[in-house]
């Protein structure tokens, strides 16, 4: 008991000067707090993460902030919580250190600072610009009046070039992202690789978004004590609906390079079937998010984000909206314009994903994978790293 009032009162003093430390130092304060409180401990791996830890550097920080998934649940059972002198918030102070995660690892270096400019308003403009852009290519080809399939009004290499070269960079970009922070994730856990068992388990998490249901099951706070599964749903649909929309493209590109079946492909093919699919999902999940990125509580997150959040929402309505729309009139008059706006829409969200909310998913994924390894280890493996 006198530990933990040690604990408290230091943490007490440490507050009145909480607006000028870093978000690091916000959350390593804070997480002292929870260290000596427990109460939230089976809430979600964050806790049993940091149970394993007697402080928190810097490397240590960053990892428990990717393993949160801002559910909320924390912030409306801790009696720490503001207005409390204390003024634990551990869904806020964590998302801004991801921030901070993203900045640090960006590829190439420089390009971190635009996490903080990659907003709604830049989406959009990128959006406009890029439909004006691909519509004059469409445009200068001939037989564009007349034509009723959209490769007749941009042929294929056309596409590849200007999407292959975008899709690589930001393949790469990520790599090498993922790469930095797995090796910086290995000082803040062990140099322990991942089994197969550990890879497993973290992609199971990762697929069914187990840390997103609040710890008990009835969901997530969003902008009051209740909960609800609402947000964990409006999660899967995006990410199913992502998934299949890009497992629609693959098979069409391994039609057209593999097996010699050509474009445009009938409603009973596989990449059709996948695509239209993976389109209403992506459109109901992103317009979901939307609307509870905009309602949720000012606590609940980092209010800095939120033009970044909406701007990735946003692109992800334009692409799938934009898809379904010149699936349903690609035979009208409407055919280039809907052409160029899913063009555009598509470019725009690779242009900005590497520097955008995706990187929240490439990074979290990580951290769970060393959730997992550190799991199977003596609870001492970590503690004698302080």
């Amino acid at each position: 008991m006198q530990v933990i009032n040690q604990l408290v009162e230091e943490a007490k003093s440490i507050a009145q000067n909480r607006e000028y430390e870093s978000p690091e130092s916000q959350a390593a304060r804070q997480l002292q707090i929870c260290n000596a409180c427990r109460y939230c401990e089976s809430f979600c791996a964050v806790f049993p993460a940091m149970t394993r830890r007697l402080s928190f550097p810097q490397s240590d920080v960053h990892y428990l902030a990717n393993l949160c998934h801002n559910c909320g649940a924390c912030l409306h059972a801790c009696q720490y919580a503001p207005p409390h002198d204390f003024g634990v918030n551990i869904p806020q102070v964590m998302a801004q250190v991801r921030l901070k995660t993203y900045e640090r690892f960006a590829w190439p270096h420089f390009m971190g600072k635009t996490y903080a400019q990659n907003g709604l308003w830049l989406a959009l403009c990128l959006f406009i610009a890029l439909t004006v852009f691909i519509k004059l290519i469409v445009l200068s080809n001939e037989g564009a009046a007349s034509a009723t399939q959209f490769y007749q009004l941009m042929d294929h290499g056309t596409m590849v070039s200007l999407f292959a070269p975008v899709f690589l960079f930001d393949v790469l970009a990520l790599s090498i992202g993922l790469l930095g922070f797995n090796g910086y994730l290995r000082t803040a856990t062990s140099s322990t690789p991942a089994s197969a068992l550990d890879l497993a388990q973290a992609t199971h998490n990762v697929a069914t978004l187990k840390y997103l249901d609040g710890g008990h099951q009835d969901g997530c706070n969003n902008a009051d004590d209740a909960f609800t599964l609402y947000r964990r749903r409006m999660h899967h649909l995006t990410f199913y609906g992502f998934l299949l929309c890009f497992a629609s493209t693959s098979v069409a590109t391994l039609d057209h390079y593999l097996l010699g079946f050509e474009a445009p492909y009938g409603l009973n093919t596989l990449p059709k079937i996948l695509g239209s699919i993976g389109g209403v999902f992506l459109l109901f999940g992103s317009m979901g998010l939307g609307y509870l990125n905009i309602t949720r509580h000012k606590d609940h997150g980092d209010l800095k984000q939120k033009p970044m959040d909406l701007g990735f929402i946003a692109l992800l309505i334009l692409v799938s909206s934009s898809g379904l729309l010149l699936w349903l009139c690609g035979q009208t008059q409407a055919l280039p314009i809907l052409l160029a706006s899913h063009l555009a829409s598509v470019m725009a969200l690779f242009l900005t994903l590497p520097y955008g909310k995706f990187a929240h998913g490439i990074y979290r994924t990580a951290a769970l994978i060393r959730f997992a390894v550190e799991k199977r280890l003596p609870s001492t493996i970590v503690l004698k790293q302080d």
